[in-house]
């Protein structure tokens, strides 16, 4: 065997060691078994600004949005841990994956909030359930978390009820915590329905929220001294939020932190703050400037995302507000759908559902040109999120995102924070001179 081809054996045996070392801490609540020196070397080498995010902590293994779930993604490497954000009724940004919480907590077994319950219209869409602007910090913190999507994760429901919901601020002191022997853990937090949470959303008793996501993340930041540009990036999907942190609360604040513009659906859909101004008539050039000119045919109730993947609309990002933006990997990848499915690992359910075209989409080579980093959203291991590639062949998550590094992304959102640094390093060595092996 070459020594090539002995770096690479050990490569994949390490990947194998990785995958068996996440399963065995999966058994147990409390992380002990990745010693912070050990995390700390494995982050010595130049990694090339090359990041791995865990999506939600390691919400593969932990229920999602919980310090446990993110405390695990740092011990297994992840050099970003990803807060979404929502607000409770004392204006404190807490981490949800929604502010709707009855998939996410056990609100369900508690009969002093059955009153509670209501119909709410979140971004245009009629939701029932319980939200995080009608309780208060001290409420909320008596809730646990719950596995959001059972049904293919139910190895996490072994967690449920052990957990509380985190602040935000709770969130940015385990990444201080963390933070030691050489390495610094950063926080990748999203305002989520920041519309809603500024200007349209009323609580249960019909008064206005009228909370600025954008203004209490930078609050939070400022007051616990997490304010290094390097260790942050904020990201929405939702444009006028972004605009409004760059031009007027960061400045404000004396920060200056990266923006993240994110992508759902490239022909679906569209930013729903764009929905939001368009429907109510405002004047937009007031709201986004000069990108009505970017845009062909101008902004307007046909306006999607797509129309903000164009080389003109990047570059009017980056030179205004963005240092980044965050497609879906399937937009960046186009998919189509396989009838019927596949059972690609053997379960004896079939639940791979697409395959990819072999098509990049420009956008990709847009953004980089202009300078704009790009971090795909998510990389999963089960098989319901995988995909087969162009040839029929269907890929693992470590495969998926080592084509992503390959393509030229400078990191993605992943589940299991443990496969996306087994990937880098692998892509890594491929990409080492001969001569280094």
């Amino acid at each position: 065997m070459t020594p090539h081809c002995t770096k690479l054996a050990r490569l994949f045996g390490a990947v194998l060691l990785t995958a068996v070392s996440a399963a065995a801490c999966a058994e147990m609540p409390t992380v002990t078994d990745r010693s912070p020196d050990r995390a700390a070397d494995r982050h010595a080498p130049d990694r090339h600004g090359l990041i791995v995010i865990g999506h939600r902590g390691a919400s593969g293994y932990r229920p999602e949005h919980t310090l446990e779930s993110y405390r695990l993604a740092i011990r297994m490497g992840a050099d970003f841990i990803e807060p979404d954000l929502v607000a409770t009724r004392d204006g404190v940004l807490v981490a949800r994956h929604e502010n709707e919480i009855s998939g996410t907590t056990d609100v369900v077994a508690h009969p002093e909030f059955a009153s509670r319950r209501v119909t709410k219209t979140i971004d245009g869409v009629a939701v029932t359930g319980w939200f995080t602007e009608d309780f208060t910090l001290a409420e909320l913190k008596t809730l646990r978390a719950k596995e959001r999507i059972p049904a293919i994760r139910p190895a996490n429901t072994r967690f449920d009820g052990m957990y509380q919901i985190p602040t935000f601020a709770e969130v940015v002191r385990l990444a201080q915590r963390e933070s030691r022997g050489g390495r610094r853990i950063g926080i990748y937090p999203e305002t989520k329905h920041p519309t809603y949470f500024a200007h349209e959303g009323r609580r249960i008793d019909g008064t206005p929220i009228a909370t600025s996501l954008g203004a209490k993340l930078i609050e939070t930041l400022v007051t616990e001294g997490f304010t290094d540009p390097r260790r942050v990036y904020i990201q929405s999907f939702e444009i006028e939020n972004l605009i409004e942190l760059k031009t007027r609360v960061m400045p404000r604040a004396g920060v200056d932190l990266p923006l993240v513009q994110l992508y759902e659906d490239f022909q679906s859909r569209r930013p729903y703050d764009l929905a939001y101004h368009v429907a109510r008539g405002d004047d937009l050039g007031a709201i986004y400037g000069d990108l009505n000119q970017q845009i062909e045919g101008g902004l307007g109730a046909n306006t999607r995302y797509a129309d903000f993947a164009t080389e003109p609309a990047l570059r009017w990002m980056k030179g205004h507000y963005a240092s980044g933006v965050g497609p879906s990997k399937s937009s960046l990848l186009p998919r189509l759908a396989l009838d019927p499915k596949v059972d690609a690992d053997g379960d004896g359910k079939a639940e791979l559902g697409t395959r990819n075209t072999g098509v990049v989409h420009p956008m990709l080579a847009w953004a980089l040109k202009v300078g704009l980093v790009v971090h795909p959203y998510t990389v999963r291991a089960e098989e319901a999120f995988l995909s087969q590639g162009p040839n029929g062949i269907a890929q693992t998550a470590l495969a998926e995102a080592v084509q992503l590094y390959g393509l030229g992304v400078q990191g993605f959102f992943i589940d299991q924070p443990d496969i996306g640094v087994a990937a880098r390093d692998i892509f890594l060595d491929l990409h080492r001179p001969l001569r280094e092996r």
